[in-house]
């Protein structure tokens, strides 16, 4: 009995055998035949009796399914099976240390490669100029259509990342962002720049060979290598962007904190994360960030005009002013600046306001009261005037005036002002 089984063993090992190379030979017949549909269903068939296969038929498998996938590199070819085919021929064969299909393969796939990269370049440009995103969507497609046949070329990853955003598709985007995380991706790398002697712009090189060659011929000049920065930080702040536009602020939150945790000093993801909180509507983190943004940034002055902004909605209005100054110290034409002092000095009137409310028949009390109103009212006139200055076409502002030149019975500045209202509403 035993002789038996071993007997029906080896007879089954052979007839899989059999199976194996007459399948192969099949689909080897119907691709000389151009034939590649009913070469991939031969192969699809043959695929649950390769693993038994030795190496030199798997290597003959892999390598005649890519052929097959790829149908010459018509329009039929579907770009992400045949890349996950090569590569897989690719990885079997570096395994195996035999490379006898590799070199025909990567020809290939450098063509596909070249001609991908060329189309998603000219898919990019057309989706800057119609700011389409499905227009985005195609050339990200095709930048990751590049990565996936060339996962040496992690740039093109990061590209598709960056255009799958463009296109709103925030998860696909996010994904692919993570991915390079995960690859330890960086972005660093030598970028090869001469001058063009013709018109004096700056031209790039994929090697130091190409632009030495055009040196060597006296079309550029002043050729240079630089290095390029590290994007690490910027996925960072791309990850979060996306978590933030999916809505899922909390991983937004803590992929800014995995930012800073990694960039400290990172100005950028400490503004990132502000705005955050800003979005969340928790105002004393958003805040918080800005003052620490002012820390490491001083000269900015949008941080303190923003700064200025949440005090004054704390009713701290000494200390909104403060920093509203300090905005205009640092911009002079910061007209929302300006504005937004003569607001906060308006704020202090409301107390005086309120109180005139109450002692409206005592009347010696309401025309003190209604002076010491006034005289706050002369105070916020020249940063109003000021704002209009720097922005004559801010209606809030101008309706402000108005109402400041009449209290103030300031009648010619008032018909003035009530004639640019006019004209700015179309009257």
């Amino acid at each position: 009995m035993k002789n038996q089984l071993l007997f029906l063993s080896v007879f089954l090992i052979s007839m899989t055998m059999f199976g194996q190379k007459d399948e192969i030979k099949s689909a080897e017949k119907s691709i000389k035949s151009n034939d590649f549909n009913t070469a991939i269903t031969t192969i699809n068939q043959a695929e649950s009796l390769i693993s038994s296969a030795d190496d030199k038929m798997k290597a003959k498998f892999y390598y005649l399914k890519g052929i097959a996938l790829y149908q010459n590199g018509g329009p039929q070819m579907d770009i992400d099976k045949t890349a996950a085919a090569f590569n897989e021929l690719i990885n079997f064969e570096k395994s195996i240390n035999s490379y006898k299909y590799s070199d025909e393969v990567k020809g290939l796939v450098n063509t596909m490669v070249n001609g991908l990269a060329s189309n998603a370049s000219k898919d990019y440009s057309t989706a800057i100029e119609t700011k389409e995103p499905s227009d985005f969507l195609k050339a990200a497609k095709q930048f990751h259509q590049v990565y996936m046949l060339s996962k040496t070329d992690t740039v093109f990853l990061d590209n598709a990342a960056l255009v799958y955003y463009f296109a709103k598709d925030y998860a696909t985007s996010r994904d692919l962002y993570k991915q390079l995380l995960d690859l330890n991706y960086t972005g660093i790398a030598q970028e090869f720049i001469a001058t063009n002697k013709a018109d004096g712009q700056d031209v790039s090189y994929p090697d130091k060979k190409a632009m030495d060659l055009q040196v060597k011929l006296g079309i550029v000049e002043n050729p240079r290598v630089e290095l390029k920065e590290s994007r690490r930080e910027l996925i960072f702040k791309n990850i979060a962007q996306n978590y933030s536009d999916l809505e899922e602020m909390d991983k937004a939150l803590e992929y800014i904190a995995k930012g800073r945790a990694e960039f400290p000093e990172s100005y950028s993801l400490l503004i990132d994360e502000a705005n955050i909180y800003y979005k969340l509507g928790d105002n004393a983190k958003f805040k918080e960030r800005l003052e620490m943004a002012i820390e490491m940034n001083p000269t900015e002055p949008t941080l303190y005009y923003n700064v200025g902004v949440m005090n004054m909605d704390q009713k701290k209005i000494d200390e909104a002013i403060k920093y509203f100054e300090k905005a205009i110290e640092l911009n002079p034409k910061y007209g929302d600046a300006y504005n937004n002092i003569g607001a906060a000095i308006i704020d202090r009137a409301a107390p005086i306001i309120e109180e005139m409310n109450k002692s409206l028949s005592d009347f010696s009390k309401y025309d003190k009261l209604q002076k010491k109103q006034f005289e706050i009212y002369e105070k916020a006139v020249p940063y109003y005037e000021k704002a209009f200055e720097l922005n004559k076409s801010s209606i809030s502002v101008v309706q402000t005036l108005m109402g400041l030149y009449e209290n103030l019975g300031m009648s010619e500045k008032l018909e003035a002002m009530q004639a640019v209202y006019a004209e700015l509403k179309g009257e």
